[in-house]
């Protein structure tokens, strides 16, 4: 299990590399497929897909596409594409009514703003100016912190952070990756400061954005497993062999993504 763990683990560190480096189309089309794939899985532990396609599953997409698609244009529209998917899932409710239930509905909408929407955030840190630089620090504070809080918590883990819903993460496990989310983000600047020319760029700058990012990352992470434990269910999908599904691997970095792209446009 854990050779498996680790193989998928450095496969997706590839593919991110493969589509963060170029950036544009390729990060773009990259970030829509796995948006619509991590919504798929919540509209199934949602139970907004209960036996194959649903019009107000495919409702979801087409509101998920309009927002990426406005993204291209930029400026107000994004908004508008949001206002959009809102009115076409409520019209799928009406129009087909009693078909949906009002929680399947709420559960549609949340899919596109939960998943595409701060998904989407990773593309928008990377068209920020040293964006290429920038969208390493969303992984380093949800993806490191993440390992960093492990391998503490394993050494000298003995609080419970949450005890009733994730048992195995402790207080110090916590700390320790916040900690180290820092550290790497410090030691990151140091390495890519032959490269990257800004002035604001420093260790501190980016230690203090890797250890707020690491923990927005740590509610994430907790929230999606409240999700399936409130569901009942113990991944989201069996789409990355020995992670789970798309939302069992990027639930921290659903959460980081939106606030590194804040702290950066504000902090550099």
């Amino acid at each position: 299990m854990f050779k498996t763990r680790l193989l998928s683990g450095i496969i997706l560190v590839i593919i991110a590399l493969a589509t963060i480096i170029p950036g544009g189309i390729v990060l773009y089309a990259t970030l829509l497929a796995i948006s619509l794939i991590g919504m798929q899985e919540l509209y199934k532990a949602m139970k907004v897909r209960e036996k194959g396609f649903c019009t107000l599953e495919l409702a979801g997409y087409a509101g998920a596409i309009c927002y990426y698609l406005s993204l291209l244009v930029g400026g107000e529209l994004p908004q508008m594409a949001l206002m959009l998917a809102l009115v076409l899932i409520m019209g799928v409710y009406v129009f087909t009514y009693p078909k949906f239930h009002a929680d399947q509905i709420m559960a549609a909408m949340f899919g596109i703003v939960y998943v595409a929407v701060m998904l989407s955030y990773i593309y928008k840190t990377r068209c920020l100016p040293d964006g290429g630089w920038l969208v390493g620090l969303i992984f380093l504070s949800s993806w490191g912190s993440d390992t960093c809080a492990y391998c503490v918590g394993m050494l000298i883990g003995k609080h419970k952070m949450a005890p009733v819903l994730s048992p195995k993460k402790s207080v110090e496990g916590g700390v320790g990756g916040v900690v180290g989310a820092a550290l790497l983000g410090a030691l990151y600047a140091v390495v890519i400061a032959g490269w990257n020319g800004s002035d604001t760029h420093t260790p501190l700058m980016y230690a203090v954005i890797c250890a707020v990012g690491a923990l927005i990352s740590m509610v994430g992470d907790l929230a999606a497993s409240a999700i399936k434990r409130n569901k009942e269910i113990k991944d989201y999908g069996t789409l990355i062999p020995g992670h789970g599904g798309i939302l069992d691997r990027f639930d921290s970095v659903i959460f980081t993504a939106p606030f590194i792209y804040f702290l950066s446009t504000v902090l550099l």
